[in-house]
């Protein structure tokens, strides 16, 4: 699958945070609903879990079979692991807290022939990568659209957040990445809910949730189904609405 066959219809990827006691078995049952509901896909992520966790639940989703999308995400930023695991365990994409910009919590430098070779090895891995996202900090004299321009080198979307998780993005920063990105794919990534969705979904090109399917909008918390249902009549308006656009 391409990039433009990938986002060609506003899709929703939920996050399998790994929680509880039996995290492989609420993921699967997750995936399940998930499945049921209309959800595009599911990012398979060390949140709450272990990457033992998640090379588990992979294995069984492999197993299992499904017909969403299976990302990973290795936190913080392991961007090496999520290839070769999304490769060995047939996922089709990875998520990358960030793949451009400076940043006072993260000393490292993601140096553009370190990452360049990484993604060579996995061409046909789509990544979602982040500019400017929660919980980091731009070194000061960044500048944003010089990061967005190196990010979309980078990466396949580009991931827009606010602060934290469960945080509503701001709406003008999603815009300011919009002009900046122009036609290339955005993803939102953080603070979706049926009441802002419409306005950001019209903007971007795919969304990333997780607060927002659990009980309480805890991540911990195991998904609830009618939230779900409630948010997925709302993205399938906003579909309606973009094609008589």
């Amino acid at each position: 699958m391409n990039t433009s066959q990938f986002f060609a219809n506003t899709p929703i990827f939920a996050m399998l945070h790994l929680a509880g006691e039996d995290p492989v078995t609420r993921a699967l049952d997750e995936l399940t609903l998930f499945e049921e509901e209309g959800i595009d896909g599911v990012i398979v992520e060390n949140y709450h879990g272990s990457v033992d966790d998640v090379i588990s639940t992979l294995g069984a989703i492999q197993e299992r079979r499904t017909t969403l999308q299976v990302g990973v995400n290795i936190l913080p930023n392991n961007y090496l692991q999520a290839f070769t695991l999304a490769n060995k365990y047939g996922g089709s994409f990875i998520q990358q807290d960030y793949v451009a910009g400076r940043y006072a919590s993260e000393p490292r430098i993601m140096y553009p022939s370190e990452h360049g070779v990484t993604r060579a090895l996995y061409s046909q891995t789509i990544v979602l990568g982040g500019v400017w996202p929660k919980y980091y900090t731009p070194i000061p004299g960044s500048d944003l659209e010089t990061d967005l321009q190196e990010g979309m080198k980078r990466a396949d979307a580009i991931v827009v957040t606010g602060e934290a998780t469960g945080r509503e993005t701001p709406l003008e920063k999603i815009r300011g990445f919009r002009r900046v990105l122009g036609d290339y794919p955005l993803v939102i990534g953080a603070g979706l809910t049926p009441h802002n969705a419409r306005e950001q979904l019209l903007i971007a090109d795919g969304a990333i949730v997780g607060s927002c399917f659990k009980l309480n909008y805890k991540t911990g918390n195991p998904v609830d189904r009618a939230k779900v249902r409630v948010f997925m009549d709302v993205v399938r308006s906003v579909r309606e609405e973009k094609k008589r656009l």
